[in-house]
């Protein structure tokens, strides 16, 4: 092994193809350095010789060359392994991930590239960004097990595109602005109204059809059976009939783009818990019309809000994942998916054990949010012009998001104790947790300076927090 200078990041270091690799920190940056007998080696990358040796900033262009070097680090598919998507909204955070994967323990396969178009546009940042900031950061702490790119919450075709081109592999299909929310109240006569209305003919089928296949029809299940009523399946069908076309096309755009891919179907962020019966319906509708994927996100019961713990009855939140877990083992199988899965740590034992591993685990905010923690920690004046900032826009930021804080219990001008607890106090996080476009759009400079001085800090504090909600999936 060639001896590393001190900037060097040790554990970076790998051969491959007779070629060492390592990457190093340059003032601020980071440099690729590539070690090899033929110079021929060096051929792909934006660089320069330096000695015996080849180096190439850590760009968009040289992440790409690395990944079609490197093969563990281009993205794969993960099928029905047991996964977990660790959301960067900074592009900084993927070193502390890797080091929480390492310590959590075996089985769980690690989707560091993942952000939603919405959380992209935020940012400022292009698919191609999330995908480069997650390489970097993998190779950078001597990932070698394989990864996943998870594009995010996609809801058109323009979307599904760009991500592609960027080099995803795993797509989440969220077709929610076509759920009918006022479907899970309306009476008997409102929802047969609502499902004669169906375009069935975008679902090739007819409401006789449907009805004819499910009525009557049983899942047995492992500790119960499920049968369907015709009141069940019309409310299923009005509430998410809409959503499972749009859903189709979407699918059916994906595959004629001919790449890898593996499809995640949700509806988490609709208003209404998803129920067994719907679950049910919804699947074999997808099946029927030709729909393959990996995973399902129903909308579980009780609150799963940002940055903060479960909100609702533990217990009957195992019985929805059981059952929704043995529907998924029957129909499938097919991994459950928990969104909004940041900070609840309650729930990971009760899903990992429900599920038997068939589960992807779905985290996107969380890292901004103790990011804010080096923050406070080391420059306070900065911190404080952050909070003011996140609750003055907080009516804005809040849009789309399910939340329950007050903002009017968050201190404007927090004193240097408040500050040291702005991220453990559910009002003050919540708010702070989904002010990250317009803090960074205001503060970015300043705030990368202050991470950068003390990247070492920023990587524990994430491979601890992120340790915790993987530590219950390890088997």
């Amino acid at each position: 092994m060639t001896d590393l200078p001190p900037a060097a990041y040790r554990q970076s270091f790998v051969q491959h193809e007779g070629a060492e690799y390592w990457l190093e920190k340059v003032g601020t940056g980071r440099q690729l350095v590539v070690k090899a007998s033929d110079s021929s080696a060096y051929a792909g990358l934006d660089g320069a010789a330096d000695g015996d040796t080849f180096r190439a900033d850590a760009t968009d262009a040289n992440a790409l060359e690395l990944r079609n070097r490197l093969p563990w680090l281009k993205p794969q598919l993960f099928g029905l392994a047991t996964s977990a998507g660790t959301g960067d909204r900074l592009g900084i955070c993927t070193p502390g991930h890797v080091r929480a994967f390492k310590a959590a323990g075996q089985g769980i396969r690690p989707v560091f590239a993942q952000q939603s178009i919405r959380e992209m546009g935020r940012c400022h940042r292009e698919p191609r960004n999330v995908l480069d900031d997650a390489t970097w950061g993998a190779f950078q702490e001597g990932w070698t097990a394989g990864v996943g790119a998870d594009a995010d919450h996609l809801h058109t075709t323009e979307d599904i595109d760009r991500c592609a081109q960027a080099g995803f592999v795993f797509y989440t299909l969220d077709p929610n602005e076509y759920v009918d929310p006022e479907a899970e109240g309306a009476d008997e006569a409102t929802i047969r109204s609502k499902a004669e209305a169906l375009d069935w003919a975008s679902l090739d089928s007819s409401q006789k059809q449907f009805l004819s296949t499910y009525v009557g029809h049983r899942i047995d299940l492992e500790h119960e059976s499920i049968t369907l009523d015709e009141q069940s399946v019309l409310r299923a069908m009005a509430k998410y009939g809409p959503s499972l076309a749009n859903a189709m096309d979407l699918y059916r755009h994906l595959q004629s783009l001919g790449i890898p891919h593996e499809v995640e179907f949700a509806v988490d962020e609709t208003d209404y818990p998803t129920k067994p019966a719907e679950h049910v319906v919804v699947v074999s509708e997808l099946k029927r019309l030709g729909m393959e994927f990996v995973s399902f996100a129903p909308r579980f019961v009780g609150g799963f809000e940002k940055g903060v713990e479960y909100i609702g009855d533990l217990a009957e939140l195992k019985r929805d994942f059981e059952i929704h877990a043995e529907i998924a083992k029957a129909l499938g199988p097919y991994k459950l998916s928990l969104h909004s899965g940041s900070d609840k740590y309650s729930t990971y034992p009760l899903f990992a054990e429900a599920t038997g591993g068939l589960a992807h685990l779905k985290t996107a905010g969380t890292s901004w949010a103790e990011a804010l923690r080096v923050i406070a920690r080391h420059d306070g004046d900065l911190m404080r012009e952050i909070t003011a900032l996140a609750l003055e826009s907080f009516e804005q930021n809040r849009k789309s998001y399910h939340l329950s804080c007050d903002p009017a219990r968050v201190p404007s001008n927090p004193t240097d104790a408040q500050l040291t607890t702005l991220l453990d106090v559910v009002d003050s996080r919540q708010v702070l947790h989904v002010g990250y476009g317009a803090i960074l759009e205001a503060y970015g400079p300043r705030m990368f300076e202050v991470w950068q001085n003390n990247d070492e800090e920023l990587y524990g504090i994430i491979e601890e927090h992120f340790v915790k909600h993987l530590a219950p999936f390890a088997h």
